[in-house]
């Protein structure tokens, strides 16, 4: 049993613990900043050697997508010690192409592509800011390959309407091509084809055109330039053709 004087003293006791705590967590945040130390988070993620930023394919599961779980896993293969963060661009990956000449289908289907475009450029630019030796690579199949080269784009596509390019997210700074060590598309839709769908042709920015890999399947109509191309069994074989090895083996090439 305790004895009502032990008890007491241990209320006392408490009762000044809680008195103090908080006064002596407000000095160690005065000392810590007196003394230029910082306090981090348990839970902040330190960053990584490389930043994956891909945008999934049409239809493809949310994160980065079949083919690109297949070129990270690839990446991660050569890439040694390093370590590798993995960010899937959040963005619709819709299949719902609008028949041509329907102007309303078309600017539904865009705003979902520029939805994403705004995503993985902002990711981008909070990467380069916060994780400024962490290596970039922007990729992305088919529809997401498309997204990603126009993420690289130097100016908004003249073919823009005046009246939409408020809409249209603005071109990275240029200085941020600097964190950027390389560009994979896969299956990127040709000019051809996206002008079937009123879309403007994807022009790679000249600063980050020499880091760029394309890689287009054979037979592959969707990439191949040929007019009125659809998606066929090409399309679909980037995970399994050995084309992720080859983009892989391209951005260990530039880390």
């Amino acid at each position: 049993m305790i004895s009502r004087q032990a008890e007491g003293a241990r209320r006392l006791v408490l009762g000044r613990v809680r008195h103090i705590a908080p006064l002596l967590a407000a000095a160690m945040a005065s000392w810590s900043v007196a003394l230029g130390l910082s306090i981090t988070p348990a839970l902040a993620q330190p960053c990584p050697d490389v930043e994956v930023v891909f945008a999934r394919g049409t239809y493809e599961p949310p994160g980065v997508g079949n083919v690109g779980q297949a070129f990270v896993d690839s990446l991660q293969a050569q890439a040694g010690n390093r370590s590798i963060g993995v960010y899937g661009v959040d963005y619709a990956a819709s299949g719902d192409f609008p028949a041509p000449g329907d102007l309303q289908g078309g600017l539904t289907f865009l705003s979902t592509v520029i939805n994403g475009i705004y995503d993985a450029r902002d990711h981008v630019q909070s990467t380069a800011a916060n994780c400024p030796n962490t290596r970039i690579v922007l990729g992305g199949y088919s529809q997401g390959a498309a997204l990603a080269g126009f993420v690289t784009s130097a100016a908004i596509p003249k073919e823009v309407p005046a009246e939409y390019v408020q809409y249209v997210p603005k071109p990275l700074p240029a200085e941020v091509a600097n964190h950027v060590a390389a560009v994979t598309l896969f299956g990127k839709p040709s000019d051809q084809f996206l002008s079937t769908y009123g879309v403007p042709p994807i022009k790679i920015g000249p600063l980050y055109a020499p880091k760029t890999i394309e890689l287009c399947a054979p037979g592959d109509d969707i990439c191949s330039g040929v007019p009125g191309g659809q998606p066929g069994f090409a399309h679909i074989t980037y995970g399994m053709n050995g084309m992720t090895n080859d983009a892989a083996a391209f951005v260990v090439s530039r880390l």
